[in-house]
């Protein structure tokens, strides 16, 4: 790995960041746009948002650009929420589809993320770049955790298998496929890689010398990342080792992938019962070994041979007679680089791993020799000579290196090439070979001799990772297979390949769906068993199937057995008898390149079958073999050992010059073709697969140009399509996806039904069907398990964006609440600043005046002199001082009275929580008691465990001294099985002798029979003749009694003659030609006897070598089911060994007595012949006498051949018919079959539910989780219920401030409240009206319905007149069907007419005519009612297709009746919410009018209030004009007495008084005037606030009424909805419920079963002994459960302590709270008395004349100030009331609008739903006509096939 990626961060490529995917804003823009996918070709699909719906075709806009497009309904998916974006794993998508899938992949392959689930599926994208996933760090973070606590990767893949196999003991197996450059072996190695490092058994040991595992040619180019150094033992090491040799040997570079596997594998890895490795074995399966010898442009053949030639010392260049790259023809494209790759190095580094798997120095040698020769088989030239097609070489030096390197003869391999020597008969025979055939034989010699040196190596990796020290327990096995290859044009190795992957996904589907199963059994839901695996099965049939009919592959092998077979008769056979499957199609065109077509799981396939006769067969040449297999060279010979198995030349015959093998005759047949090895070993591996338990990693390749971070969707879907990925999830869609624990499903939804739980504590399963029954779902949408909750595919999706929906709306409140509170504190502060400015203004205003005044100043020098004053006023303060402290100490007495009760409630659930504590101690008393038991019964098992140890051990030593006697044993069999080799080779030469001698002997006899078959049938054929001319004579007769009758007749029909007579020219001419063919067809014919007589010979003897391969078959089964019954019995083995050696001599004894029974045989049949020959010839003269006879009536044996060829016809109908009946009784034994094994599965899944049992002990430990979870439940509650604490002491805070508010604004709001009584009676008289409009509208809604009523009668009408129409059409066609009746009456009376006159004119010919021409007739018909049956299948391929895309929208139609149902559900919920909301409004109107009666008394009293201050008033200015008129008076007497001198004296003393009483008048005056004004500005206040709180209470009040009459529309419509759709629903319910009574009946009576056969399995001691095992597994993990719970327990314990330090600080801040209350309220006193001392000192300050004239000015300027702004205020008013009255006008107007647009909305959503309906009709109505139409063209085929019988009949009576 480089240093980038050595620095970066593996956790970015493994785990999704959540905050991106949990990012509101996305959710937000989903729900706001109905964001869907839009079929794209750029993108595969695009997201788009739905804009309008016209009909069929939807307006969308695109994401991207914004544009706008017209799209199918048909072709839109549905999108995710952004909830599930980069989901792990994809079978949690709420919206499963093709686009979704995409998306997923995509999002995550750009995020760095190459792994997802798709169910059981683990899908990979090559990343094209190294990721730092795959060291030792992440290995170790891996190990030991499931599947669900990690993010995807293969590790969590190996890791789930290990543990599975470690835990259950059950074999395990992971299936890696996809295409070429996908990344197969690289994650096939990163598995190795895992199990090597957690498996190993050297953990602790540190090999230094060990090599790290060698760089191999770039695969991936990517997921590999250099760890840092992993050390294993000598075992592991070599299991890593053996990759690299296999690469070297089996992988080339490809145009897609530098480092292609180009064969399949499958590694068996063993372990033992601790979890040791300890041993493995590979298997392989179709190496590409035509690339040795040719390669395509830009590709290099196996890797092995550039290594060896870049790598190569000088010493073995000479050894192994090296060359140049360009000297060799096999390597067709030279040397080819790959991109940072040294085949030098590599060379090396496969040396090395072949020292390490302990390879010999002289098998690596003989390896590299068979290489080096390969390619020198493509040096050896051939020429044709001049003057004959025979090929010569010219130059033999290359056969002379090959000869070398082989350790062959050069004489005797240019002899065995150029001219080989064939058996023909009992002689040999040496047939010259032309240029291209001598071609042939070398590159088939080549591809032979490598494909048999990469079996020897896998043969010696198995034998060096093979280790019997250790018995192996249980093994993983690791598929590394080609995925589904589709090409234009798909040849053998592709059929092989598919075939595979269609075995592959079977085992998929049928695993996935038991999984399904098993999940809903233990979570207790009721399901029927859907066995999704038989879906593939006719495709599986259609290729593998052995007879009735015979399969593709079936079908080749035998035509490899017949003789002139080519790859044409191939092609033609197989559609004459698959051209009716349902997966097999013909080619549509003659030009069509493919010969025909498969339809596989991925798609449409078409095959070309050229040459696949000769890849199937495999020839060689087997003279060369034979001198490979006489090789010097030992390691050659043991290589070519099996050479009497290969097909050689005499099997192989006659050769064209343009094919090789076109034509060929099989004489022997002891070989196998390539088809039935690959069939075998395919049964073999599926069968080890069924019996593991299977993991599913599918690679993805993301773009053919090897670029990092791109991913082309096309490509990507339709590898998906390929391997699987869309059909698991169609399967996945059958069922409930969606899944969800109680306890997310509650947090997550539980705002959708916030009074639907009550308080308190309650079980998560019992709240989670309380908040589905409140959001009342369809029961069909939803599954309730035991710990999780099952949903079906999109309802997810609908309640997440009903949860989004409550989200938004509470948040809007919430905010409206939020702004509304501010806007009141912002105006509060306003009133109270501008109140202290006026009183700031006023004091200014008056220190202004007083400042310049001489007696102010006077009295702010005297005033702090005088301490007498000032003891009043300190009195006075002492006084209000005591009373404060009163009042302080009420308030703090009722505070403690508050303080108490607060004390007591918080003791009392101190309380609660204690005995919430006792209970939780009195559970854990249980638990420990439980533990206790547990305990007890863990050591019980343990003293079993500890018996069943000792016995295991026991049983051990038996087996190793029974396995001594085996070892004993086998070393003699070996040598009796060589004993037996030898014999059995003479065996086969005398039979080989016999076959043939028999073979003669049974074609004489044949002959013979022939002859006496000829003999008896021309005997029968005299006798039918002489009975014929008595059956003549007497109809003559006969004839003549009907001619008078015939003489009436005769008149009508001479007319019908001359037409005859005419027509009988022309056929004359017709027939002339006719003899001619028939000439031409007779020849044919003959020849045409010969070859069946030939084919049949070799039928029977290939029959004969049939039942010996039966045999064969049957003894080599018996053989295997022995040696499995060997591995579980040891003891049984030895005695059948035994038994079998008994039986072997006994053969061996018969095998001898038959052949002396050969030889009397061969003798007596010899004797046989001669007789037979002489019988020959008597026959021959009896022949002759025949033949005269013959030649004397050919009249009459012209008239009779065609009735024997009828009897012909008609026999071998017969035989037919036996065959069918024979296939049918196969067919019946194979259906048997097929029901034991259904019925073997039945038991194996009984023995599953036995289990059962054991989870008696698991519903203890659910007990313990349930506690668990209460005790869980009771601190949420705690925790709630200290946070309502919080909440009401916050509360508490905050209802004091705003009594303290309140009671300054109640007098104001008072005031306020009788304008907004006056409002609220006319908003009561809108209302009234609002309610008159709901009505009018509830009864538009009535007539909506009525006219919906009335359409769906005019439908019913039209179904009537449909089915009217149907009638006619039914009743047209009996009438066109009586027509046919009568016309084939007619022509019945037409040809009884034309027989007697054909008896009356004796004129044989003209009828034989007349019948060749009414055949021509029923043949062109024939032809028609061929081409229409071909039509008509079209037309049924067509209505499939139709039918196909129906059932899909019925589908996506029934996910939409169910989101429509939920809405339902809704809207009946909101109809109850409207019912108790009118309630409310109802209430709050009463409410409404009582306040109102309460305002206006209030008013009123105001009024008098107010008209007393008026009238106060008056008289105060009164007052004051008269003080001004006194004031007058005073001063004129103050000047008369100024003016008289003289009484100044007398009067001083008067003047004084009255000053003082002047004074004491004016201070009272200015006191009043100051409390009028004072009360002045109160009013001003207090109306400025009414003001204020009318606007504010006006618009609350539209807004409520605003949103009241949305509410009541939005319920309206809901109204309307459900009286239209509740009635539709409730028929579908109806059925529904009948549905689920007969399921109900049916799953009791299946219940009835299951228990009868649980009963009845219920013994068995290796189920006890797993059940063990499982119990101490189970006990382990009860253990842990139980620590997790005292931990939690402790964590309980711990977070209420917390929780009550937090209870001690609140109540500190409560207190601290409550003394700053107290501070600031002595501040606010404090302020007060300021102000009064202030008003008292202004008070007592004012006197004089002067002062008194200021004060009376400025008052009068200020009542005319106060009267402007009243005036201001009242036009103010006049303006807001114009203004609300016109806002009123204009909000009445949009209403009205509004409920308009709601109205048409509303009309154009029922006409939609109508239409939908219309169309959901008008489809069924479809659908049972499409039907009617297939059951009227099945009746009418019937009938046109009845009426031909009629006539074939007909015709023979006419002949006989």
């Amino acid at each position: 790995m480089s240093q980038r990626s050595g620095q970066e961060d593996p956790e970015r490529y493994l785990f999704v960041d959540r905050a991106v995917v949990y990012n509101p804003a996305a959710q937000a823009d989903w729900t706001a746009k109905r964001l869907v996918w839009v079929p794209s070709e750029r993108h595969g699909f695009e997201a788009a948002s739905v804009r309008e719906e016209r009909g069929d075709e939807v307006v969308v806009e695109l994401a991207e650009n914004g544009k706008k497009a017209m799209v199918n309904k048909d072709d839109i998916q549905k999108m995710n929420p952004p909830k599930f974006s980069k989901v792990e794993d994809m079978a949690e998508l709420t919206c499963l589809n093709e686009a979704s899938v995409l998306y997923n992949l995509k999002d995550r392959y750009y995020s760095g993320l190459i792994y997802t689930y798709s169910g059981l599926f683990c899908v990979v994208i090559n990343p094209y770049k190294n990721l730092p996933i795959y060291s030792e760090n992440i290995i170790e973070m891996y190990r030991g955790k499931k599947r669900h606590e990690m993010p995807p990767h293969i590790y969590a893949i190996s890791e789930s298998a290990y543990r599975c196999m470690l835990q259950d003991r059950e074999d395990q197996s992971i299936l890696c496929t996809g295409e070429s450059g996908a990344g197969k072996t690289e994650n096939t190695k990163k598995v190795i890689q895992y199990l090597a490092h957690v498996a190993s058994s050297h953990k602790g040991k540190k090999d230094h010398n060990v090599p790290p595992e060698s760089p191999k040619p770039a695969k991936l180019q990517a997921q590999n990342s250099v760890s840092g150094p992993l050390f294993y033992g000598e075992l592991e090491r070599q299991l890593l080792q053996a990759n690299p040799i296999l690469e070297s040997f089996g992988n080339a570079k490809t145009v897609k992938n530098d480092n292609s596997s180009r064969f399949g594998k499958f590694i068996r890895i063993n372990f033992d019962v601790t979890g040791y490795i300890v041993g493995a074995n590979i298997e392989t399966y179709l190496l590409e070994k035509s690339r040795a010898i040719r390669q395509a442009k830009d590709e290099r053949t196996f890797h092995i041979f550039y290594q060896l030639l870049a790598g190569a010392g000088e010493h073995l260049r000479s050894d192994l007679l090296l060359e140049g790259f360009n000297k060799y023809r096999f390597l067709s494209n030279g040397n080819i680089p790959i991109p940072g790759q040294q085949d030098k190095d590599n060379f090396h580094e496969t040396m090395e791993a072949m020292h390490i798997m302990s390879f010999a120095h002289e098998e690596i040698l003989a390896m590299l020799k068979v290489v080096s020769a390969v390619l020198q088989f493509g040096n050896v030239i051939f020429k044709k000579e001049r003057n004959t097609d025979q090929a010569s070489m010219p130059d033999n030096t290359a056969a002379q290196k090959l000869c070398h390197l082989l350790g062959m003869n050069v004489m005797e391999f240019t002899r065995a090439i150029l001219s080989p020597r064939i058996k023909v008969g009992r002689d040999y025979v040496q047939k010259a070979q032309t240029k291209e055939q001598a071609d042939f034989a070398v590159e088939a010699l080549a591809k032979a001799t490598y494909e048999r040196l990469f079996r020897w190596l896998v043969h010696r990796i198995n034998k060096a990772l093979d280790r019997t020290k250790r018995q192996g327990a249980s093994f993983i096995g690791i598929l590394d297979i080609a995925g589904f290859e589709i090409f234009q044009l798909n040849s053998f190795e592709q059929l092989c390949i598919n075939y595979t992957n269609e075995k592959l996904q079977q085992l998929f589907n049928h695993t996935t769906f038991i999984l399904e199963q098993e999940e809903y059994q233990w979570e207790g839901i009721a399901w029927s068993f859907i066995d999704f695996g038989l879906d593939l099965q006719p495709c599986i049939d259609l290729i593998e199937r052995p007879a009735n009919p015979p399969g593709v592959l079936a079908l080749l092998d035998e035509e490899c057995w017949f003789p002139k077979a080519t790859d044409k008769t191939f092609v033609e056979k197989l559609i004459q008898e698959q051209g009716t499957h349902t997966k097999f199609q013909k080619p549509r065109q003659l030009k069509d390149k493919a010969d025909f077509c498969i339809i596989h799981y991925a798609g449409k396939v078409d095959y070309k079958a050229d040459e696949w006769l000769m890849k199937n067969m495999d020839p060689l040449n087997d003279n060369v073999a034979t001198l490979l297999h006489q090789s010097t060279d030992k390691f050659v010979a043991e290589l070519w050992k099996d050479v009497d198995r290969i097909v050689g030349l005499d099997q192989v015959a006659g050769m064209n010059e343009t094919a090789f093998g076109a034509t060929y005759k099989t004489k022997k047949g002891m070989f196998r073709t390539v088809g039935q090895l690959y069939k075998e070993s395919l049964t073999k591996l599926m069968a080890t697969l069924r019996n593991t338990n299977p993991s599913f990693v599918r690679c993805i390749i993301p773009n053919h140009e090897k670029r990092a971070g791109k991913l082309e969707p096309h490509l990507v879907l339709d590898q998906l399509r390929c391997n699987g990925v869309l059909e698991g999830i169609r399967i996945c869609r059958q069922g409930f996806p969606n899944r969800i624990v109680f306890q997310e499903f509650r947090q997550r939804y539980e705002i959708l039904t916030p009074n639907a739980i009550p308080k308190g504590f309650m079980d998560g399963k019992q709240a989670c069907e309380r908040m589905i029954r409140a959001l009342e779902l369809d029961p069909n949408l939803y599954r309730i398990g035991q710990s999780k909750i099952f949903f079906r595919t999109g309802v997810l999706a609908h309640l997440e964006e009903e949860r989004d929906l409550k989200i938004s709306d509470i948040i809007i409140y919430f905010q409206s609440v939020c702004r509304g509170y501010l806007a009141r504190k912002a105006f509060a502060k306003k009133q109270q600043q501008l109140s202290a400015l006026k009183v700031l203004q006023r004091n200014c205003a008056a220190y202004l005046k007083l400042r310049h005044w001489q007696w102010w100043r006077l009295f702010t020098k005297v005033k702090p002199l005088l301490q007498v004053t000032r003891q009043e006023e300190e009195l006075q303060a002492k006084d209000e001082e005591l009373v404060k402290v009163k009042e302080r100490q009420l308030k703090v007495e009722n505070e403690l009275v508050e303080m108490e009760r607060k004390h007591q409630q918080l003791l009392e659930e101190k309380n609660i929580l204690a005995e919430q504590l006792h209970a939780e101690t009195e559970l854990f008393a249980e638990a420990e008691e439980m533990r206790v038991r547990l305990l007890s019964r863990k050591q019980e098992l343990e003293e079993i465990l500890h018996d069943l140890e000792s016995r295991v051990e026991e049983e051990e030593e038996r087996n190793q001294s029974l396995q001594n006697e085996k070892k004993k044993m086998q070393s003699h069999i070996q040598d009796l099985e060589e004993q037996l080799d030898e014999e059995e080779a003479a065996r086969q030469k005398l039979q080989l002798d016999k076959v043939t001698a028999e073979a003669k002997i049974k074609k004489m006899e044949e002959d013979i029979l022939l002859l006496e078959d000829q003999n008896s049938k021309f005997l029968k054929e005299k006798k039918m003749l002489e009975d014929r001319v008595g059956e003549m004579t007497s109809q003559l007769t006969e004839e003549e009694e009907k001619a008078k009758n015939l003489s009436k007749v005769k008149n009508k029909q001479e007319m019908m003659m001359t037409d005859l007579e005419e027509r009988l020219k022309k056929e004359e001419k017709t027939r002339q030609e006719l003899e001619k063919a028939k000439r031409k067809l007779d020849a044919e014919t003959s020849d045409l006897q010969d070859q069946i007589v030939e084919l049949q010979v070799q039928v029977e003897e290939l029959k004969i070598q049939l039942t010996k391969k039966e045999e064969e078959l049957q003894t080599a089964l018996a053989r295997g089911d022995e040696e499995a019954i060997q591995k579980n019995n040891t003891l049984k083995q030895v005695r059948e060994l035994q038994a079998q050696l008994v039986e072997l001599q006994e053969d061996l004894e018969s095998e001898r007595i038959c052949r002396s029974k050969a030889e009397k045989l061969r003798r007596d049949l010899s004797e046989e012949l001669e007789a037979l020959k002489t019988e020959l010839e008597d026959t021959l003269d009896t022949t002759a006498a025949q033949q005269e006879l013959r030649t004397k009536r050919e009249q009459e044996v012209a008239e009779l051949k065609k009735a024997i060829d009828e009897e012909t016809k008609n026999h071998e109908a017969q035989v037919q018919e036996m065959r069918q009946r024979h296939a049918t009784a196969l067919e019946e034994l194979s259906e048997q079959l097929e029901q034991a094994k259904r019925f073997k599965t039945n038991l194996e899944k009984n023995k599953q539910c036995l289990e059962s049992d054991n989870r008696e002990l698991s519903c203890e430990i659910k007990n313990l989780q349930q506690t668990k979870t209460e005790s869980e439940h009771k601190r949420k509650k705690v925790e709630a219920q200290l946070q309502e604490f919080m909440t009401k002491t916050t509360e508490v805070e905050r209802v004091k401030g705003e009594l303290a508010d309140r009671s300054n604004k109640l007098q104001v709001e008072l005031d306020n409240v009788s304008v907004l009584l006056e409002e609220a009676e006319k908003k009561g008289v809108k209302l009234t009206k609002e309610v008159e409009n709901l009505n009018s509208k509830l009864q538009d809604s009535e007539e909506l319905r009525q006219e919906e009523t009335r359409q769906k009668l005019n439908l019913s009408g039209q179904i009537r007149q449909l089915e009217v129409e149907k009638n006619t059409l039914l009743e047209q066609q009996e009438e066109d069907e009586e027509a046919r009746r009568n016309l084939e009456k007619q022509l019945q009376s037409v040809q009884a007419q034309l027989f007697e006159a054909k008896k009356k004119l004796e004129d044989d010919v003209g009828a034989m005519e007349g019948l060749e021409e009414a055949k021509r007739k029923l043949q062109k018909d024939m032809e028609l009612t061929s081409q229409r049956l071909e039509e008509k299948t079209m037309s049924m391929d067509k209505m499939e297709k139709t039918k196909n895309r129906l059932q899909q929208e019925l589908d996506d139609l029934m996910v939409d009746l169910d989101h429509q149902r939920q809405i339902v559900s809704n809207l009946e919920k909101k109809q109850k919410k409207f019912d108790q909301m009118l309630a409310e409004e109802k209430t709050i109107s009463a409410r409404y009018a009582e306040e109102r009666d309460r305002a206006e008394a209030e008013a009123r009293e105001k009024d008098t209030k107010a008209l007393s201050m008026a009238r106060a008033l008056e008289e105060a200015l009164e007052a004051k004009e008269e003080l001004e008129r006194f004031n007058k008076q005073l001063r004129v007497e103050m000047e008369d007495l100024m003016s008289s001198k003289d009484d100044v004296g007398k009067n001083v003393h008067e003047l004084e008084k009255s000053k003082r009483m002047l004074e004491q008048q004016v201070e009272e005056m200015r006191t009043q005037l100051e409390e009028l004004e004072d009360e002045l500005q109160a009013t001003e206040d207090g109306k400025l606030r009414l003001e204020v709180n009318m606007q504010a209470m006006k618009a609350q009040f539209d807004r409520d009424v605003q949103a009241r009459d949305e509410q009541g529309e939005e319920k309206k419509r809901a109204l309307v909805k459900q009286v239209r759709e509740m009635e539709a629903e409730l028929e579908d319910e109806r059925k529904q419920r009948a549905m689920s009574i007969a399921a109900k009946k049916k799953l009791e009576m299946d219940l009835n079963e299951l228990e009868g056969q649980i009963e009845a399995a219920t013994k068995g001691r290796d189920e006890a002994v797993k059940q063990l095992k499982k119990l101490q597994a189970q006990m382990k993990d009860y253990q842990r459960e139980l620590e997790e719970a005292r931990a939690s327990r402790d964590e309980i314990f711990t977070q209420s302590k917390e929780n009550e330090k937090k209870l001690k600080s609140l109540e500190a801040e409560i207190l601290q709270l409550q003394e700053d209350h107290a501070a600031s309220e002595r501040a606010r006193r404090h302020a007060e008395q300021e102000r009064d001392e202030l008003a008292d000192e202004i008070s007592n300050s004012v006197s004089g004349k002067s002062s008194l004239l200021e004060e009376k000015r400025r008052l009068e300027a200020r009542i005319s100030q106060l009267e402007e702004e009243l005036e201001e205020e009242q036009g103010n008013m006049e303006m807001i009331n114009d203004r609300l009255r016109k806002t009123t006008l204009q909000v009445e107007g949009l209403t009205t609008e509004l409920s308009g647009e709601r109205s048409t909305a509303q009309k154009s959503e029922n006409a939609r739903q109508q239409m939908e309906r219309q169309n959901k009709d008008l489809k069924a109505k479809l659908a049972e006509l499409e039907g009617a139409v297939k059951s009227k063209f099945k009746a009418s085929i019937a009938a046109q096939e009845a009426k031909i019988l009629q006539m074939e009949e007909q015709l023979e009576q006419e002949v006989k």
